[in-house]
């Protein structure tokens, strides 16, 4: 009798496991290091050993649920040595696994989603991607919310009945401020959320497009966490409606600092103040606040991360014909997520690499054209990437009629005390352990501190610092 003929051959293994790079791996441990996941699970998660698994079982690894928990952040991929693609590698697999109703084993994941990663809902459309396995997104959503609610019955929130003594102020309401105070009023304590916007969200609803994430999913999240006893004070601007002394003054025994990263670094360029140059920030801004945008036909955005790629895709959604990204460095350099770039290219996004802007030009105070210089890589930077150098006698004139510029994000730290130190780079320093600036009882993360980074690094830096806010109010008596 003939044997079952395998679910997937060796030589589609070989093939999407990139076996010629895989062979010169050394099993250093880089992926799992550099997996937020990985340490936001601990034991029930290991990338590394997943991949081999891959090889040795590949039917084992269809059922298993840690399939299913990347979070697609890539750090795996831009640390890996040989440049291995596990994200996509895995993707094969959930596809598969979805095409033979391997269902239990994503069941099993959504449950550790639940338990485990704070805002589940937002997490799951805009870190874990369901759809791209062929799974029903809505669906998925369905199921979550219905497991939290299970888990809530049996009490497996571990939601405590007492409340402890001392407030804790939550400033930013991003990811990692939403962490901390989802965290810490789980387990008693009476949390109060400073938000500058209008609503909730911070960079979850000021820049995440809506395709990628609904206002209305959002809202369940926050309101989620208005249920836990948490306090959302929205529309007040810590350093200018209240200062930082007076969060001080009052009965908050601990500070955290979330507020992300949402001032645009200026490009100082000719013609940037021309009718139609905008910043990507200001522009995904005014698209999700629902303010009427006058898209250009043939649009430029200049950059190469995760907010130039949203910019360009949410042009073309709004109508424009034509959206190109300039980037000064190679695809390899770029720092978009990969599979969100090639979202992009199928939707109609044109990338141009090693393209840096020289000057707008205009015509009657209105961009008319962008005058520009292509580039060579050179040696590595202090950012690790290969420094682009303009190549002689290589200008050319593009034209256009709208320039989004997408050239890097800082946090604004104005409204800190002077005892709070900055790194270098204009970020906030703060103790690599227990999160704590060198300002006793304030503690910060996200990316205040770590530049721009994925959401499941925020909520992972977000459950970090509310541990060692409950530990430095035990210690201190809050």
């Amino acid at each position: 009798m003939e044997s079952a003929k395998p679910i997937i051959s060796k030589e589609d293994i070989k093939k999407i496991l990139d076996i010629e790079r895989l062979k010169y791996c050394f099993e250093c441990g880089i992926c799992t290091a550099s997996c937020s996941m990985a340490e936001l699970l601990g034991n029930d998660y290991n990338p590394r050993e997943l991949l081999e698994n891959i090889y040795l079982n590949p039917e084992r690894v269809l059922a298993s649920d840690e399939l299913w928990l990347c979070a697609w952040c890539y750090n795996c991929y831009k640390r890996c040595p040989q440049a291995l693609r596990i994200p996509e590698i895995f993707l094969f697999f959930r596809a598969i696994a979805v095409k033979h109703g391997y269902t239990q084993a994503f069941e099993e994941a959504l449950e550790k989603i639940v338990e485990n990663i704070p805002l589940p809902l937002v997490t799951t459309l805009v870190c874990f991607h369901p759809e791209r396995a062929g799974l029903d997104k809505d669906k998925v959503l369905e199921r979550i919310e219905q497991k939290r609610k299970e888990l809530l019955k049996k009490g497996k929130k571990k939601k405590t009945t007492k409340v402890l003594e001392g407030k804790i102020a939550v400033i930013g309401s991003g990811p990692a401020g939403l962490t901390v105070a989802y965290e810490l009023a789980r387990k008693g304590h009476r949390v109060t959320v400073f938000e500058a916007l209008p609503e909730a969200g911070g960079m979850l609803r000021k820049c995440i497009p809506e395709y990628r994430l609904p206002k209305q999913v959002l809202a369940k999240e926050t309101q989620f966490l208005k249920d836990l006893g948490v306090e959302v004070k929205t529309g007040v601007q810590v350093g200018k409606d209240l200062s930082f002394g007076d969060l001080l003054k009052e009965e908050y025994k601990a500070v955290f600092v979330g507020v992300g990263a949402h001032k645009s670094q200026k490009l100082r360029i000719e013609g940037g103040d021309l009718k139609g140059v905008m910043h990507a920030l200001d522009f995904l801004w005014d698209v999700n606040f629902g303010e009427k945008i006058e898209v250009g036909k043939n649009v430029v955005v200049v950059g190469g991360g995760n907010v130039a790629v949203d910019a360009a895709r949410t042009a073309l959604q709004l109508g424009a014909d034509d959206v190109t990204i300039l980037y000064r460095r190679s695809m390899d350099e770029m720092p978009a997520n990969p599979w969100e770039v090639k979202e992009a290219e199928n939707e109609g996004v044109k990338f141009e690499f090693l393209v840096a802007p020289k000057k707008i030009l205009g015509e009657n105070g209105k961009v008319s054209a962008v005058e520009c210089v292509r580039m060579q890589l050179g040696e590595p930077d202090d950012t690790g990437r290969r420094k682009p150098i303009p190549i002689e006698d290589s200008a050319f004139t593009r034209q256009t009629d709208m320039v989004i510029l997408a050239t890097g994000e800082a946090p604004d730290r104005a409204f800190l005390p002077k005892e709070v130190e900055l790194n270098e780079d204009g970020t906030v320093w703060t103790d690599p352990v227990t999160m704590e600036t060198t300002m006793r009882g304030i503690f910060a993360g996200g990316d205040v501190v770590t530049g721009p980074a994925s959401v499941i690094e925020a909520i992972r830096a977000g459950k970090q610092a509310a541990e060692s806010i409950e530990n430095y109010l035990k210690s201190s008596g809050g």
